[in-house]
């Protein structure tokens, strides 16, 4: 059992420095992951890419990366999907280069389909970007649909398990705890979860953590990242320290690596050592 954990982008600590200092700091801090942020762009070139995957093996920090947040491959626009297509692709051209294990990608609204049709239409799309993928020669990088929070947007824990089923493991979930947990009206049952995602032979799990704001109107909590707290953490520790589970944990708390700390000393005091 390993787990890898660590912050979403460059820590707090060295804002205004680049990349290759953001991951030298996790390591500095004992922090094991860190995942780079595309999230408005593509913005590392491809040989800057191949640097970075030297610098994380020197400072024992395993990447991931999250791919653009205009990505819409259930849009009706034909443009729009195809736009979607690229920055995966993208996207999974720089992790491979980098040695990234997996993209987490918010895959798609719902918009004129049922979730029935929107899964399958989903496994069309990812069917096209993994042969463009192929072509390319992009190869040891998965692509995680994650976890949505908003019931607008397609991704349901089961809808996620569907479509890696569909797609014959080729597309996985990254899993979002607090996204589960404001979907499913601020409760989530974290053995369940792990459960499922043992049952469908995923190996090592990809996965975000963070808080979410609560909203005393509709007394729910809302897609609206806050540092950790609700959900709270120290269950899962517990769960996560007995078992043996492979995952990644990254923080995308606003606090980054100091919530990342916090969440590395709870799972220390549950007796899993780094």
């Amino acid at each position: 059992m390993t787990i890898f954990l660590g912050p979403a982008g460059i820590p707090h600590s060295v804002k205004g420095r680049g990349l290759a200092e953001g991951i030298q700091e996790c390591g500095r801090l004992g922090l094991t992951a860190m995942e780079v942020e595309f999230v408005h762009s593509v913005f590392l070139k491809q040989d800057a890419a191949l640097q970075m995957k030297t610098v994380a093996e020197e400072a024992g920090v395993r990447l991931s990366v999250h791919a653009p947040y205009y990505i819409n491959l259930l849009s009706e626009k034909p443009d729009t999907i195809t736009a979607s297509h690229k920055r995966i692709i993208d996207s999974a051209e720089r992790a491979a280069a980098m040695g990234a294990d997996a993209i987490a990608i918010h895959a798609a609204y719902y918009g004129k389909f049922n979730s029935e049709k929107a899964t399958e239409k989903l496994a069309e799309e990812f069917g096209v970007i993994l042969d463009k993928m192929k072509e390319n020669g992009i190869k040891n990088v998965r692509l995680g649909v994650e976890t949505m929070a908003r019931e607008s947007q397609w991704g349901t824990l089961d809808e996620t398990l569907e479509l890696h089923k569909m797609t014959k493991g080729k597309i996985v979930p990254y899993i979002d705890w607090a996204h589960l947990f404001a979907r499913e009206f601020s409760k989530i049952d974290y053995e369940s979860v792990l459960k499922k995602m043992k049952a469908a032979k995923i190996e090592h799990i990809n996965s975000h953590f963070e808080g979410m704001k609560y909203d005393s109107k509709t007394k729910r909590h809302k897609d609206v990242h806050v540092p950790i707290g609700e959900p709270p953490f120290e269950p899962l520790a517990k769960i996560l320290a007995k078992q043996k589970v492979n995952i990644t944990l990254i923080c995308e708390s606003p606090l980054l690596e100091e919530d990342a700390l916090k969440m590395k000393k709870m799972l220390e005091k549950e007796g899993y050592r780094f």
